[in-house]
C-alpha cells in the first residue's frame, strides 16, 4: 500500500490539512497563488500548517521535520549546506539560522566543484563568519566528509586542479591555512541527523 500522506494548504478554497490529493487538489487547482504541500506525518503537518508557507517553498517536505523529532537540534545554532549541477559541476553553499531558516552566508557558484568541496567550505565560511560576529554556537552539516575534512584541517578532495576552477582551489587554500591557524572549539561542529530530523535546513531543495 502506498504510504498515507498529508497535504497542508496554506492558501486555497479552504485552508487546513488533508488526507487525500483528491481533496488537496479541489483547494488549489486553479486558484491564483495557491500554496501547498505534502508531508509524510500528521506531525510534520501540523507543524508546517502552524508555520509559515516560505519556510517550506521550494525545500523538500521533511526540511522541518526535526521540529516534532523527540530529540532535537541545539538552539540556536547554524546549518550549512552545498548544491552541486554535477560532478565536477557549478557548485554553491550557504549557511542559514536553523531555527528562522534565515539565509546568513551564501556563495557561489564556482565551476567545476564537488559537494563535499562545498560542504567543507560552508564550514569554514560558518566558523570564520561567527569568529567576525563573536559568535560561538554549533554549526550543523550532513556531511560526514566534510566535518573529519575540517577537523584535519586538510580538504581531501579528489578534484582535479585546472583552470576553470582555480578560483575555488584558491578559496580552498585559504581556508586550510585558516583552520591551521585556529583552534576549533570542541563540540562546535555536529553532524546533521538527517534520518531523524529530515532535510538540513540549508538543503537548496533541489533534489
Amino acid at each position: 500500500m502506498p504510504k498515507q500522506k498529508y497535504y497542508v494548504v496554506w492558501k486555497g478554497r479552504k485552508t487546513g490539512i488533508f488526507t487525500t490529493w483528491a481533496e488537496c487538489e479541489k483547494q488549489v487547482k486553479g486558484f491564483v497563488g495557491a500554496q501547498f504541500k505534502a508531508f509524510g506525518s500528521e506531525l510534520e503537518a501540523e507543524a508546517a500548517y502552524l508555520a509559515n508557507y516560505d519556510d517550506y517553498k521550494g525545500k523538500v517536505a521533511t526540511s522541518g521535520k526535526w521540529r516534532t523529532a523527540s530529540i532535537q537540534p541545539i538552539l540556536p545554532s547554524l546549518c550549512v549546506d552545498a548544491a552541486c549541477s554535477g560532478s565536477p559541476g557549478r557548485l554553491e553553499y550557504r549557511g542559514v539560522n536553523t531555527e528562522t531558516g534565515e539565509e546568513i552566508f551564501q556563495a557561489g557558484p564556482y565551476n567545476e566543484g564537488t559537494n563535499n568541496v562545498g560542504e567543507f567550505l560552508a564550514i569554514v565560511h560558518a566558523l570564520t563568519w561567527q569568529g567576525k560576529h563573536n559568535m560561538h554556537i554549533p554549526i550543523y552539516s550532513d556531511s560526514q566528509n566534510a566535518i573529519s575534512w575540517v577537523h584535519t584541517g586538510e580538504c581531501k578532495t579528489k578534484l582535479k586542479h585546472s583552470s576553470h576552477n582555480a578560483v575555488l582551489f584558491a578559496i580552498i587554500r585559504s581556508a586550510e591555512n585558516w583552520l591551521a591557524e585556529n583552534v576549533l572549539p570542541e563540540g562546535k561542529i555536529l553532524k546533521w541527523e538527517t534520518d531523524i530530523w529530515g532535510e538540513n535546513p540549508a538543503d537548496f531543495g533541489r533534489k
